[in-house]
């Protein structure tokens, strides 16, 4: 415990939501949902406007449609978040070289260790700085709390919400927490605050009254123990820069629970496979394969299975995946699983015996591949000699017909619709940077506008325009701005401290990140966080593209961890929802094209197909089928209501 507020907190406000709401001008001052847009997805943020109905994180997103069904509801665009969260960190570097990141959003800071004199009004000068860098870089808001140790920093900084700095005098922490529930206390959970309820302990003051022996007889020695110390206001936890991973792994919630055997075991290989592809990322190996299932009856187990010796092969991982999903029953049906490598290392030792089974598979596969096109050439000989010889006879072109339906083939797949998800970005070759609000039935809606621009124009084309591709996200503010503003680091290179250039001056910010990752489904928005499998080390899942609630780290949206893998619609097989007005999002549904779209317009200017995808009585367009993946969102709007009414209203297309 130090005697002055040299431990700072920062915790950026409303960050997903806030960083779409710097996006997207159509929706600043509105409701806005960030998370899993399924049937069993879960919110990772909303916006304060959203909160003033009850909306909150970690809420199922269906509960949050029938709070404040006017909301724009998105999917995670973790491309955006980490380069503004990189910029932010940059920020922080400046201030100390010790920096402990909690998540993409929030971390610790010591200043004394950057040379911040002892004081209160060094420190709160420090806060104050800080908050204007982060506004004049990113054009978001963070609160920031000052105090003498972590948990009184974080305390500090909740008080400090939204846009504002909180700091705790020395000497004052026991007053300040004595009011406060007991939840407040890190480390206080469901349980341990039903146990200390039952002993008549409600708030810290009762805490700390009921004495260190009493709170040990409860807890235990360690746990009850530390709360005394942290119920006095005292933690002693320091900075810690770097924190090593214990574990990492990847998840998938399923819309639809999967009863197939096969269909559980092929979900398996390919977590395994993505699984090792981020401990290859983070230049690790792993010893102890772990196995999560979660079933129908929200029932969870895991199995593990300790290898010989550390490993980052595919291979090995996943045949002791395999053999891990064999011992347990799924026929029930799974709404989860998972894999995870624990036991991590910086070496690997590989495994010859999983090697020369891979070889063998590999020269089976190879032969089989061998086999299959010589029986293709031969059967394609005697097909062109047939059409050659009927040729002859009907003095028609001589054209094999396997040629002709093989070119059918190709063209069919090559003109297979896009999908578009509600919140992505996009560009029209004529009308320039946008971001879809909705699709369905063929067509996909647009709003075109950009973060420095007024609220843009709605426009609707069919999924397929060859005018349309997906693009990657715009800087929050104008690259000359952002380079002028405060001047400190832009969003374009944000790299280690030594390339932040002073507060003077500073990296430009040309552009936000590459490739923007959506929320499909191959999981959830899964933040990974690396501790189990359920939980993975970045934020990651999601199908469709695979990133965002991106593979590249997420938040598991059904257990709203943090922001991850985004499931499909709203309801399986049901229509989807129109959410919100102005700037809406009319969200994508698993189901097929007999849903339409709500009275009083829609995404289409007309509806498609036959009378049982006819628009409401508006005339709007509905939703279309989905992709075949359970897992990834499908596209459609609420059957016709009323405007103004629930969750049937539809996007309109007004600027």
């Amino acid at each position: 415990m130090r005697g002055a507020p040299t431990i700072l907190h920062l915790d950026m406000d409303a960050f997903y939501a806030s960083a779409e709401q710097a996006a997207k001008p159509s929706l600043r001052g509105k409701p806005v949902i960030v998370g899993g847009l399924g049937p069993r997805g879960v919110v990772a943020t909303a916006s304060y406007e959203a909160r003033v109905f009850g909306v909150h994180s970690a809420m199922a997103m269906a509960q949050a449609r029938r709070l404040c069904p006017n909301a724009a509801f998105l999917t995670p665009r973790f491309t955006l978040y980490r380069q503004v969260s990189d910029a932010v960190m940059a920020l922080l570097h400046t201030l100390s070289p010790l920096v402990e990141p909690l998540s993409l959003d929030e971390a610790f800071v010591d200043l004394e260790a950057g040379g911040t004199q002892p004081t209160a009004e060094a420190a709160r000068a420090v806060g104050e700085r800080l908050r204007n860098d982060i506004r004049a870089v990113t054009g978001l808001t963070g609160s920031v709390g000052l105090a003498g140790s972590k948990m009184l920093a974080k305390i500090a900084s909740e008080q400090a919400k939204p846009d504002g700095l909180v700091l705790i005098e020395p000497g004052t922490e026991r007053d300040l927490l004595g009011p406060m529930p007991v939840r407040t206390l890190p480390g206080v959970g469901p349980a341990t605050a039903e146990a200390l309820r039952r002993a008549g302990i409600h708030t810290v003051a009762e805490t700390r009254e009921a004495g260190e022996a009493e709170l040990v007889r409860l807890l235990g020695r360690a746990h009850g123990a530390s709360l005394f110390l942290m119920a006095n206001g005292r933690d002693e936890r320091p900075v810690v820069a770097e924190r090593d991973a214990k574990s990492i792994s990847v998840e998938d919630t399923f819309d639809v629970d999967l009863t197939d055997r096969t269909r559980v075991q092929l979900e398996i290989a390919r977590l395994a496979d993505r699984c090792v592809r981020r401990l290859r990322e983070a230049g690790r190996s792993g010893r102890t394969v772990v196995i999560k299932v979660r079933r129908y009856d929200f029932s969870t187990l895991t199995r593990s299975e300790t290898l010989r010796g550390p490993t980052d092969d595919p291979g090995v991982v996943r045949e002791a995946a395999a053999r891990l999903i064999e011992g347990v029953d799924t026929t029930a049906g799974v709404r989860l699983l998972g894999v995870g490598v624990s036991g991590l290392a910086d070496y690997t030792q590989e495994d010859l015996f999983a090697q020369a089974a891979q070889a063998a598979q590999a020269a089976q596969a190879a032969e089989a591949a061998q086999a299959a096109r010589g029986a293709q050439a031969a059967q394609g000989a005697r097909a062109a000699h047939e059409a050659l010889e009927d040729g002859r006879r009907t003095q028609g072109p001589a054209t094999p017909e396997h040629v002709a339906a093989g070119a059918g083939e190709a063209s069919e797949g090559a003109g297979k619709p896009r999908r578009w998800l509600p919140g992505s970005d996009v560009r029209h070759a004529e009308y320039g940077a946008g971001w879809v609000q909705g699709s369905g039935v063929g067509r996909v809606t647009v709003r075109f506008e950009e973060p420095w621009s007024e609220p843009g124009r709605v426009r609707t084309f069919a999924v397929d325009d060859p005018a349309l591709e997906p693009a990657e996200p715009l800087p929050l503010l104008r690259p000359e701005e952002a380079a002028g503003r405060g001047g400190a680091v832009g969003l374009d290179r944000v790299g280690g401290p030594e390339e932040v250039v002073g507060r003077g001056g500073g990296v430009g910010s040309d552009r936000v990140g590459g490739p923007g990752e959506v929320a499909g489904r191959e999981g959830a928005v899964d933040r990974e966080r690396d501790v189990g499998p359920g939980e993975v080390a970045g934020p990651e899942r999601v199908g469709g593209p695979e990133g965002a609630v991106g593979r590249e780290g997420a938040v598991d949206l059904e257990r709203g961890v943090g922001p991850g893998e985004v499931a499909g619609s709203d309801r399986v097989g049901g229509p989807g929802e129109v959410a919100g007005r102005e700037g809406s999002v009319d969200l994508e549904r698993v189901g097929g094209p007999e849903e339409v779209a709500g009275q009083g317009g829609g995404v289409g200017p007309e509806p498609v197909g036959g009378p049982e995808e006819a628009a409401g009585r508006g005339g709007a367009a509905g939703a279309g089928p989905a992709d075949a993946r359970p897992a990834a969102p499908g596209g459609g709007h609420q059957p016709g209501r009323e405007q103004g009414r629930g969750r049937g209203q539809p996007v309109t297309s007004s600027p």
